[in-house]
């Protein structure tokens, strides 16, 4: 029996122009429809396989504003047990150190969690280091983009890809893990699970109720802050050239001129 905990966020919608506060510079999120992020969806996947052959619960835990329930009903859906949700107005701005000690601190009020399951990187910022930041908070072992997992009673075995490679790690629970994009293909949530996931209430917990105390999450206390912004250029119009039999060695010298061969 493994009981299993997936971290997941509402990013905004990939096909959305995004834009950034006026005052803060930070992401305006209420200002563009969000969804569950996809690699998410898989980490969801892979905590449900578990289950499923090995018994045990899956808790969804996520961080973020009201928007954000939209990403955790649809983690419900898929058939995770519960869901954690924290949510308070202090964590707008915090940077990837502060958001882990806070997904960190929630994990300590979940009894007999033995396996946190997250994405590589979330596409919305794409830092890649929360699961291996939370895992030095809690001191805990962690396999790190991986593209297969297998769990063998209290042994974790994964196959980590990286650009020199693939990798063969192992470590023994309690652990966390982060996955990639290869690792599965996420199911639809059914009719029946839609259904029942509207009769699950996630647990709503703030900075307060977590006993974090105030400062240490948020814009003021993050280590890095965007102080300006300079707006993308309009595109250009692009060069065109005319074959007049000797096209290719046009293209061949704008190329070349762009340094791109």
């Amino acid at each position: 029996m493994t009981n299993v905990v997936v971290l997941i966020k509402h990013v905004p919608d990939y096909a959305a122009e995004w834009e950034l506060s006026a005052d803060d510079y930070t992401l305006d999120r209420a200002a563009v429809d969000g969804l569950i992020d996809e690699i998410n969806e898989r980490a969801v996947e892979e905590a449900l396989q578990i289950k499923e052959a090995t018994g045990g619960e899956v808790t969804i835990l996520c961080a973020g504003p009201d928007k954000a329930t939209d990403a955790i009903r649809k983690a419900l859906s898929m058939g995770a047990d519960k869901a954690i949700h924290i949510n308070d107005p202090a964590m707008h701005g915090s940077d990837a150190i502060q958001t882990a000690y806070a997904l960190a601190t929630a994990l300590g009020t979940v009894e007999g969690v033995e396996l946190v399951i997250a994405g590589n990187e979330a596409t919305d910022g794409r830092a890649g280091a929360v699961p291996a930041m939370i895992a030095e908070y809690l001191e805990l072992p962690h396999l790190t983009h991986l593209r297969k997992l297998e769990v063998d009673g209290e042994t974790l075995r994964g196959e980590r890809e990286t650009d020199e490679g693939i990798y063969n790690v192992e470590a023994t629970l309690p652990a966390i893990v982060s996955v990639n994009e290869k690792i599965n293909e996420p199911r639809f949530p059914s009719f029946k699970g839609i259904m029942a996931a509207k009769k699950k209430t996630p647990e709503v917990l703030t900075m307060a109720e977590l006993g974090i105390e105030d400062g240490t999450v948020g814009l003021e206390n993050a280590a890095s802050q965007v102080t300006g912004v300079t707006p993308k250029p309009p595109r250009a119009a692009g060069e065109r050239v005319t074959d007049e039999g000797d096209g290719g060695v046009k293209v061949a010298e704008y190329l070349s001129g762009q340094k791109i061969i």
